[in-house]
């Protein structure tokens, strides 16, 4: 349920100041209840971690989460992310057949069991990336889109670089470890990743939740266990290696929350599991996604001189949520600043200020405040008056 914001200042004289800020009160469900403490976040026995709430990209809790570590196949998430892109933008589609070459097929490590020199379907091998963790599957859809796995690489480094994942290099499509070489990847990074699936990519998503695949007559189950564990967990990937240890991109939704967490270095199978239990347990229980403002939601309606209206309403364009503590939104207070006088002629969607949204003294939301409607230019004796009364207001304001 969007907040009620009620304007305060609505009398106020004309002052000799060079922003306006107009007080707005936040009312919000719960108003009347007691304030809620937020325990110390717990101990997470991983080399890096982070929990964030999908919706806002708000980080609840993180630790070394700028390191670059190996994902061992967490990479694979990069590589369905690229596969999709290309179902999406029509350069490929699900029953497109992939030929399976002799280095797709001879690929050690976690397989789909694909054969050398068949066809495989896209849909199959997308099965075989997300549920399966194939390396088989992952150098087939990279060398059917790319060529090569080295120039899919390059696509990776490349989307990488578009979504803002500063900590990430690839050098090949499944996260396999070589005494040569290995990627690297945040735990923010991969947060991002999927963070970026979860939005992007939203009618194939629940493939991620797929908790078994047959391929080949060869049942295998999802290696996410959380999956069989949490019915709020709907995804995304495990990964494992001798250089990564055990790690877990997960996400979880309850009620209108959904939060991603990742783990990278835990020491084994059940403790990835349980660590990243630890994150999503705390995140639900003391946090919320809270819906401050609707889209095109008007915020304020001020004085307008010299226009064929007396006055135009200021709102926001895109719906805005924020994370804050459980029961802490009674504590929230909103202002907007604008120019002091507004003049027409002005277009509608102009920009004319700043909302800004603080809980306890934080800021935790600023935003653009824009008209909702034009204000054409008055004639010209209503701009001969309005200057009266601005020219009269500075002179006795001074």
């Amino acid at each position: 349920m969007p907040v009620k914001n009620y304007f305060l200042l609505t009398t106020a004289p004309l002052q000799r100041l060079f922003r306006l800020t107009l007080v707005l009160v936040l009312l919000a469900p719960g108003w009347l209840q007691a304030q809620s403490i937020i325990p110390r976040p717990p101990e997470v026995a991983a080399s890096s971690y982070i929990l964030l709430d999908a919706q806002t990209g708000h980080v609840i809790i993180e630790s070394n989460a700028d390191e670059p570590l190996p994902p061992a196949s967490l990479t694979k998430i990069m590589t369905a992310y690229i596969a999709i892109e290309e179902i999406i933008s029509g350069n490929m589609a699900m029953d497109d057949m992939v030929h399976i070459s002799e280095k797709a097929w001879r690929m050690e490590g976690s397989k789909m069991f694909v054969g050398v020199d068949t066809q495989v379907s896209v849909e199959d091998l997308l099965r075989g990336i997300i549920i399966q963790s194939g390396n088989d599957a992952s150098v087939a859809i990279a060398e059917h889109i790319a060529g090569s796995e080295d120039a899919f690489a390059d696509m990776m480094n490349q989307y990488a670089e578009v979504l803002g994942m500063n900590e990430s290099f690839f050098m090949n499509a499944s996260g396999l470890d070589t005494e040569q070489y290995y990627n690297t990847m945040s735990a923010r990074d991969l947060a991002i990743l999927a963070r970026a699936t979860i939005q992007n990519h939203s009618e194939f998503y629940p493939i991620y939740a797929e908790r078994e695949f047959t391929y080949n007559d060869i049942r295998q189950g999802n290696r996410n266990t959380l999956l069989f564990r949490d019915r709020n967990v709907d995804g995304l990937k495990t990964g494992w290696t001798d250089a990564a240890g055990y790690c877990l991109v997960a996400s979880a939704q309850r009620d209108d929350m959904r939060l991603v967490s990742v783990v990278m270095g835990t020491e084994s199978e059940e403790a990835r599991a349980v660590e990243t239990q630890k994150l999503l347990t705390y995140g639900f229980r003391y946090y919320e996604t809270h819906k401050l403002y609707d889209a095109n939601q008007i915020l304020t309606n001020v004085p307008v001189f010299s226009g064929e209206q007396n006055a135009v309403d200021l709102g926001i364009t895109e719906e805005v949520y924020v994370t804050i503590p459980r029961g802490q939104a009674e504590n929230m207070s909103a202002s907007v600043d604008v120019e002091e006088t507004i003049q027409a002629p002005l277009q509608s969607g102009q920009i004319m200020g700043v909302v800004n949204v603080t809980l306890d003294e934080d800021l935790i939301y600023r935003g653009d405040v824009i008209t909702m409607q034009a204000v054409e230019q008055g004639g010209l004796f209503k701009r001969f008056m309005d200057w009266l009364t601005l020219m009269f207001s500075s002179l006795f304001s001074g």
